[in-house]
């Protein structure tokens, strides 16, 4: 098993999470079973989905929880993008900025992942 407190995806994920929920706490009341629940979900499944990935055995299995985080981040990068187009959030929040990292960071790690698969 793989200890998901090594990982840098790990850490940015949670913080991600962290900004995010900062971030919408500020969201108009009318979009708490909205955007704002939509969101915090996305947020919470990247890093939840890579501590699942890691305590799999095989490495089919972690990579593939590893795909579902990847696609969580880049659900909520267009999240945190329409809320900033709906005057939710400032330009430039650092929940942008955490959710781009991470996409990256997550996207490296899986690319590694394959590329030493392929071999």
């Amino acid at each position: 098993m793989r200890d998901h407190t090594k990982l840098k995806a790990f850490h940015l994920a949670d913080e991600t999470a962290l900004a995010v929920y900062k971030a919408t706490s500020d969201f108009p009341r009318s979009e708490v079973f909205g955007l704002t629940a939509q969101m915090r979900r996305s947020a919470v499944s990247v890093p939840s989905n890579i501590v699942e990935g890691c305590a799999r055995h095989t490495e089919a299995d972690y990579l593939r929880f590893l795909d579902t985080a990847f696609a969580s981040a880049k659900e909520l990068r267009y999240q945190l993008s329409l809320g900033r187009r709906l005057g939710f959030l400032p330009g430039g929040s650092e929940a942008e900025a955490l959710a781009g990292q991470s996409v990256r960071v997550l996207g490296g790690l899986i690319r590694a992942l394959r590329a030493r698969e392929a071999r």
